[in-house]
């Protein structure tokens, strides 16, 4: 089955067939929290995927970020374990908001495969309608994904640091359009819960990735299709913390129907691991 939208309704997977659904929930504060609840209660037939094991790489003191990216025959093995085939149809979610599903839903499609929506409105949506839910996990078939083209695009810390170098960051000629999807007041360095250093990469934009939502906890694409329209841009850069919520403006951004931003996986926290790069507070 294939799937026209890159967002999910909860009708359109209660009616999916054969779909891979993939439970993302997860914590930073307590990383066994998402876990914890799909052992308690998830949507029948998913799995499990966590974010620090699953969907993320080794950190390396000094060099990485807090979340880099997972090796690709790392994640492909895991994805054969949760039965993804090249012909899957996969729903992501996670509690609600979004951001946990959707790094599955970009790392997938790094991987070639366009078959991926994140289920909109979550499991919160999903649990507030009354649907089933269970504590009995699956065993699903082993599946045969293989990678393909890789359908996204990255930005490393050099690339940015260059385009920094060679141009003035008010000079309309610059190369590089970043977005950050952090709150403000950590964009503007005013506080910093998680990273040691605070602020932002000089020349960024704060796009806060929680104003992709509406009051019911679901993509509002009104408000999204009006908040990117000022973004037409072939050279947008999307980064955040550890490369986790920058993906949820990239999903954004391309429901509101533009073309797809590239990706800074390594985002703040590896930005300042190198004490020689720039930062700028407010």
């Amino acid at each position: 089955m294939r799937f026209p939208g890159l967002i999910c309704s909860t009708d359109e997977l209660a009616a999916a067939e054969r779909p891979v659904i993939i439970d993302c929930r997860f914590d930073l504060a307590d990383t066994e929290w998402g876990r914890r609840g799909f052992r308690d209660h998830h949507i029948p037939g998913a799995s499990y995927a966590h974010l620090d094991e699953d969907l993320s790489g080794e950190i390396v003191p000094g060099k990485t970020g807090r979340h880099p990216l997972p090796g690709r025959s790392k994640l492909v093995q895991r994805l054969q374990q949760w039965g993804v085939n090249n012909s899957s149809l996969v729903i992501a979610y996670d509690e609600g908001p979004g951001a946990h599903a959707a790094r599955l839903w970009w790392l997938l499609r790094d991987l070639g495969h366009s078959n991926v929506a994140v289920l909109d409105g979550g499991f919160v949506r999903w649990t507030a309608e009354s649907r089933p839910t269970t504590s009995r996990k699956v065993e699903p078939t082993t599946g045969q994904f293989q990678p393909h083209e890789s359908l996204t695009r990255l930005v490393s810390a050099d690339d940015i640091l260059s385009d920094i170098q060679s141009h003035d960051v008010q000079d309309p000629l610059r190369r590089l359009h970043l977005v950050d999807a952090r709150d403000p007041a950590r964009f503007e360095g005013r506080t910093e819960p998680i990273d040691p250093v605070a602020g932002h990469i000089p020349g960024s934009e704060c796009y806060f990735f929680g104003d992709n939502l509406g009051e019911d906890g679901g993509f509002d694409l009104v408000a999204i299709a009006k908040r990117f329209t000022s973004l037409r841009d072939d050279n947008l850069v999307c980064y955040c913390g550890s490369g986790v919520t920058a993906i949820h403006n990239i999903l954004a951004i391309r429901l509101a129907g533009l073309d797809e931003p590239a990706l800074y996986p390594g985002s703040w926290s590896e930005w300042i691991t190198d004490a020689t790069r720039p930062t700028k507070t407010s």
